[in-house]
């Protein structure tokens, strides 16, 4: 995992991304019979968004990411709801050792695919409980579901984000000229977990957005970091807000979230 694909993100998750509904948290309890027992680890963690709402449903949670800034905006928002039993370690997926423990779930939210998929399923196997499940939450956080006449323009922020950094979608100190990799499925069963079953989690519902949310949330991804604008990042983020002003004069937009899919793998 390249440890610079997010540099610079870190403060503008809060912001910039849906947070995730509490009813995800709902579903996984009944789905995985949780009851206040057992270890959490969640993989490529980020600000804690998904170690946050699962924390209260087992008694111990960890949350592992190679970005500083990640984690660190992770414990400031654990202390601000007061969930006390979390720790947050900088390793890199690839890295994971057995001196972490064993877990009862170990999650990946939009994280598994910048890996070394291959090491990774092989390494989570060895810490993950006899009876226990790697949960894979699929979801589409940074904007909603398009068409919306009062939505963000994206196309425009799109192809201005493309004016600034080429036509080729950056990430980290790449590129990605086909996308983030497919054929998750095929990793998983060649790594020995059977399954997945799988659940959507309908959500729809219309979330109010302001320009600063929007702006937080182009900085949220690794293909628009702050880094990678380099010194023409205050020309960026001011075209940026100029395109936003035009499609908003009020500065308010409305996005409907999309529907969260999440596979669960029990070897």
């Amino acid at each position: 995992m390249d440890d610079s694909l997010y540099a610079g993100s870190a403060a503008f998750y809060a912001s910039g991304r849906m947070a995730y509904p509490s009813h995800l948290a709902d579903v996984l309890r009944d789905e995985l019979h949780l009851d206040g027992t057992g270890s959490l680890l969640d993989v490529g963690c980020g600000p804690g968004s998904l170690t946050l709402l699962l924390a209260p449903l087992v008694a111990h949670a960890v949350g592992v990411d190679p970005d500083a800034d990640m984690l660190a905006e992770a414990a400031a928002e654990a202390a601000r709801r007061g969930v006390g039993d979390v720790v947050w370690h900088r390793s890199r997926a690839e890295d994971l050792s057995p001196d972490l423990g064993t877990f009862r779930v170990v999650t990946f939210a939009q994280s598994f695919h910048w890996m070394d998929r291959e090491l990774v399923a092989r390494r989570v196997r060895a810490l993950l409980e006899p009876e226990g499940a790697w949960v894979h939450v699929s979801a589409t956080t940074d904007r909603g579901v398009p068409g919306d006449d009062d939505a963000p323009p994206w196309e425009l922020v799109d192809e201005l984000v493309a004016r600034y950094l080429g036509p080729v979608r950056r990430a980290g100190q790449g590129f990605l000229p086909e996308g983030t990799p497919g054929g998750e499925d095929d990793i998983m069963r060649a790594a020995g977990y059977p399954g997945p079953r799988t659940i959507e989690v309908a959500r729809g519902e219309r979330l109010r957005r302001s320009t600063d949310d929007v702006v937080a949330s182009v900085f949220s991804l690794s293909s628009s970091a702050p880094h990678l604008f380099g010194d023409r990042l205050p020309s960026f983020e001011a075209d940026l807000r100029r395109l936003l002003v035009e499609a908003s004069p009020s500065g308010r937009f409305t996005e409907r979230a999309r529907d969260i899919r999440v596979a669960i793998w029990s070897p």
